[in-house]
């Protein structure tokens, strides 16, 4: 089970790599892990692993005191809708072979997503623990969206993927409260609970459990009012359509109604939900269905209806009506994921799905003709197809269902006809509309986009003629499914005599009931003129779509006068709300609440009043400092001080990391302020509010906080953590162990907040560029360094201090022995990880003040964000490894072993998370160096270069000009003098009297 999960998993993660090295092909090569899937499942089945309750399980504690054990169950429910999901997924991935024309980049996106949809879904349904599968029930809305915004430069796409995602992650939200009110009132947690509880009617908030949770399975299942998301994500591309809208997704819900119905249909606010819902939604789908002209429209506004049907069914909870809804579930499976590939293949040739401008296909392409034919009549319930076989069942277990006795039972009975003659009505449409030749005025009665089409080649009608030739035969032989689908069935209804699916019942009420269905359906499709009549252009109960776009656009302007009412775009008015309400609330809750047997103590020591002395008047000549470089220095030592308190009180470890990330912090304020003025602007204002409103915060939060400190009754966790940190962590370092093993958890996700805070500062600096370092290929430099690594070919490292240099060269090499050695002691003596990769970041800090861009890339010539990457493999794996050796996740072993020279030593596992902590560290901080200062340096090095090229431009132009003028003064100098020597040379002429 578990190496199925991981193999799908590993599938998904190669997913983009082949697409982009093999091509489409690739899908044909992923499709062969949920085939392989398909058959473990089947020979489960067919080697009777569930036929008295067997089941494959595996647990990994994790977290039990917040109930998230990863508690994983294949059970034969869950192992039915498994062929489903794995089944049909490598028939979708084959189908998108052929497909796709071409192979974009993002189709690598697409196989990725695709992929990793299967392995969601699977997930979903092997997942015991109702919070498990929580998780993968919402990242199935997350990959929905992802899918259906594929062609992502279209507003219509964009919009239904949105839609899709509000809509179904707005229900999962509801179903986590309703999880978490039959969790915390009645103690279940797992699935698998819930048939144990004797008392289910009786059960504490069961009826709002209920209600919450089904809105999340009916969302899920595009259950009327919220049906209107299913149509629009029609704007996906038809694999996902065949996939997630019509056999995956979707049955998300229809597992959860199945997997509860059979318990909880004993309380009378299930079956007022599930009947009602399922009921309207079948009838309205079957409707719709008949208006539309898009080929995928009229086949999503089926797959509503068909799924109204299977909810209404499977949700009476009977054996007869589950064996029922769960055979309606396969057929629907095999006929609509079959119908929407046919339509995909159509829309492939053609270009059109547009039913107005096809004509003469079926004649001209008669193998899909065939297939879509027999798929749409076992969709509209034509014997001796399992479509019929499935409807047939269905209405035999509504006319004899004893849970609903009277009234609800004919209601329920009627709603169901009428919906299938809907079906029968829309199914002779859809066919219709596909391909009969329509009679219009065109050419042997083919319209353009038929004459001008391309044959479908065999990746594009394969998958959907599997589909087929399995509606046929199991309508022929359906023992094949009836066998599996009682395997759940004698299990879960020990108590209650089975029944086999067949073709063949005899002359009954059922069967008649399907005659007037297929008679009056037909009749309905030949005067399709009047039913037209009878459809209103606007929906007579409103238009659901319309109705959403209103509730948002509400929603929208009723934030936006919120916002424009609290945040009014004034820093200095929110800061004064928010240390308002921080200074009087707590303090008023103080003051009114029960102060008895409140002591405050100020200090243990003198040294600690001295201390806080120091600090409150550091503080306030930092208030009213101008040099923005002395106010921060100012507030630097105030963190050292504070580092000098922990020492007081005994915490070295504190200490140690409190110096190193002021000096951190100091540095990246320095970073900050190059690009800002040195002073402060002066402002003449009345500055008494704000000084009493600082005072009053101050004071509030001082006195809550030793109050709180100082009114504890009970005895400290606290003063067992050093011996559970010895026991469990081996260490004696209380804080690193506590950081690294037994609450590593939340370092991981902290460490997350850093890498993702880390990208998003970068990002915001470099916009859309890139800022890599240069190419460190070995190049043969003709100048030689002296002290630093970057050498001194550039002005600004010619310029350099010597002494700098000098001090830089020691220093550097001592903290990072430093740095190594805080980490490798860290458990148990002052250090670790976190404080370890401080010092090597100041470490490489200090190479690029010293030398500047060129010597911190030659200190770490890799990317900060490979080396952020590569703590986050750390600490992934030091999490995921011990889940190999049947442990849970972060569980931390240890090795004892001698080393020459040194002795023994103890070496924990958690040494790899800690380890991972470093590197993440460090990567941080090289980001912050490359955005806030090597890629400003260089903005400012490109700024100098462009003003001494205008310089060098002006000067070359001046010297041109100058040029140009001494050039011209020549010339009239030259002009000048011949004009004299010819005046001279006629007075001569004139003397001789010539």
């Amino acid at each position: 089970m578990l190496i199925l999960l991981i193999a799908l998993t590993a599938a998904t993660l190669a997913a983009p790599v082949l697409i982009r090295t093999v091509g489409r092909a690739a899908f044909g090569l992923l499709a062969l892990v949920p085939l392989s899937g398909f058959i473990w499942v089947a020979r489960l089945f067919a080697a009777g692993m569930f036929r008295d309750g067997g089941e494959v399980k595996a647990v990994f504690t994790w977290m039990p005191s917040t109930n998230l054990n990863l508690e994983f169950r294949l059970d034969a429910l869950a192992g039915l809708f498994s062929l489903i999901i794995l089944g049909i997924g490598a028939l979708v991935l084959f189908y998108c072979w052929g497909y796709f024309n071409s192979n974009p980049r993002r189709l690598a996106k697409f196989g990725f997503e695709l992929t990793f949809f299967a392995t969601v879904m699977y997930g979903l349904v092997i997942a015991d623990n109702f919070l498990l599968m929580y998780v993968f029930w919402e990242l199935t809305s997350i990959l929905s969206y992802m899918l259906v915004s594929y062609y992502g430069e279209r507003a219509s796409s964009r919009r239904a993927a949105m839609q899709a995602l509000m809509v179904t992650t707005m229900g999962g939200l509801a179903m986590l409260v309703g999880i978490n009110l039959l969790g915390f009132k009645a103690q279940i947690w797992k699935l698998s609970e819930i048939p144990q509880i004797t008392d289910i009617e009786n059960t504490p908030a069961i009826s709002a459990a209920i209600v919450l949770i089904m809105l999340g399975a009916l969302t899920k299942s595009a259950q009327s009012p919220w049906h209107f998301w299913l149509p629009g994500a029609m704007a996906a591309p038809t694999p996902v359509s065949a996939y997630l809208h019509s056999a995956a997704m979707v049955k998300a819900g229809i597992y959860l109604v199945a997997r509860l119905a059979p318990d909880l249909s004993a309380v009378n606010t299930w079956h007022l939900v599930v009947l009602s819902t399922g009921g309207f939604t079948m009838l309205l789908g079957g409707w719709m269905a008949l208006k539309q002209r898009d080929l995928k429209l009229i086949l999503a506004y089926g797959t509503v209806s068909q799924l109204g049907f299977i909810t209404t069914v499977i949700g009476v909870g009977s054996r007869e009506a589950t064996m029922a809804g769960l055979a309606i579930t396969f057929a629907h499976s095999l006929f609509k994921a079959a119908l929407f590939m046919i339509v995909g293949a159509i829309d492939h040739a053609t270009g059109t799905r547009d039913i107005h401008e096809l004509s003469g296909l079926g004649r001209k392409q008669p193998l899909l003709a065939t297939l879509a034919v027999i798929s749409a009549a076992s969709m509209a319930g034509i014997p001796p197809l399992f479509g019929f076989v499935a409807k047939e069942t269905a209405l035999d277990a509504i006319l004899h269902e004893e849970l609903l006795v009277g009234m609800p039972g004919k209601i329920t009975l009627v709603v169901l006809v009428a919906g299938s003659i809907l079906t029968m009505a829309y199914s002779l449409y859809f066919v219709y509309g596909a391909f009969a030749t329509k009679g219009q005025p065109w050419a042997e009665g083919q319209s353009p986009a038929v004459r001008g089409m391309h044959s479908p080649g065999p990746k594009l009608w394969l998958s959907p003629a599997v589909l087929t030739a399995c509606t046929v035969g199991f309508g022929l032989l359906p023992a094949g499914l009836s066998a599996p689908i009682n395997e759940y069935l004698n299990v879960r209804f020990p108590d209650v005599e089975g029944a086999e699916l067949a073709l063949w019942h005899g002359f009954t009420v059922p069967l008649a009931l399907s005659g007037v269905i297929i008679f009056v359906g037909a009749i309905m499709f030949w005067q399709s003129n009047v039913v037209a009549k009878a459809q209103f252009e606007r929906p007579a109960l409103g238009d659901a779509n319309a109705v959403w776009d209103t509730l948002m656009d509400t929603l929208r302007r009723w934030s936006l006068k919120l916002t424009a009412s609290t945040q009014r775009g004034s820093l200095t008015i929110n800061l004064a709300v928010i240390f308002t309400f921080l200074a009087v609330v707590p303090l008023a809750a103080l003051i009114l609440g029960d102060s008895n047997n409140i002591r405050m103590q100020v200090w243990d020591n003198v040294w600690q009043g001295l201390a806080v002395t120091v600090m409150a008047g550091l503080a306030f000549f930092a208030a009213v400092q101008r040099n923005r470089l002395s106010g921060v220095i100012m507030v630097g030592l105030t963190g050292y001080f504070m580092a000098l308190i922990f020492v007081l009180h005994g915490a070295p470890d504190l200490a140690l990391t409190q110096a190193l990330v002021e000096t951190i912090v100091m540095v990246v304020f320095m970073l900050v302020l190059r690009k800002m003025p040195t002073e402060t602007e002066q402002r003449i204002e009345d500055n008494r509010l704000r000084a009493w409103l600082s005072i009053g915060t101050g004071v509030s939060v001082v006195t809550v906080a030793m109050t709180a400190m100082s009114a504890r009754v009970a005895e400290p966790i606290s003063k067992y953590m050093p011996e559970l940190a010895y026991e469990i962590g081996h260490g004696r370092n209380t804080v690193n162990v506590l950081l690294v093993d037994l609450r590593a958890a939340d370092t991981y996700g902290e460490t997350l907040v850093l890498v993702v805070a880390a990208t998003g500062i970068a990002s915001l600096i470099f916009g859309t560029f890139r800022f890599d370092p240069e190419s460190r290929r070995p190049t043969l430099s003709t100048t030689k360094a002296r002290w630093l690594a970057s050498g001194v070919e550039t002005e600004t490292a010619q310029n350099r201090s010597i002494l700098v240099d000098v001090v830089t060269r020691l220093l550097f090499p001592s903290m990072m022995l430093l740095s190594a050695y805080f980490f490798f002691s860290g458990h148990n003596a002052p250090g670790g990880g976190f404080a370890g990769g401080l010092v090597a970041a100041l470490a490489l800090t200090l190479r690029y003040l010293a030398g500047g861009r060129s010597e911190a890339e030659e200190a770490l010539p890799v990317h900060p964000g490979k080396v952020l990457g590569i703590g986050i493999m750390f600490e992934t794996a030091s999490a995921v490894a011990p889940m190999f050796f049947g442990m849970p996740p972060l569980t931390s072993s240890y090795a004892e072993f001698s080393v020459p020279l040194i002795g023994d030593v103890t070496v924990p596992s958690a040494l790899i998370f800690d380890a991972g902590v470093y590197i993440i560290v460090v990567g941080l901080i090289m980001h912050v160096l490359a955005s806030m200062g090597a890629y400003l340096d260089r903005e400012e090095d490109t700024r100098k270069q462009r003003a001494r090229d205008r310089a060098r431009e002006l000067q070359a132009k001046n010297e041109q000009r100058r040029k140009l003028m001494s050039r011209n003064r020549k010339a009239r100098y030259d002009e000048r003098r011949a004009v004299a020597a010819s005046g001279s040379s006629i007075s001569k002429r004139e003397r001789r009297g010539e």
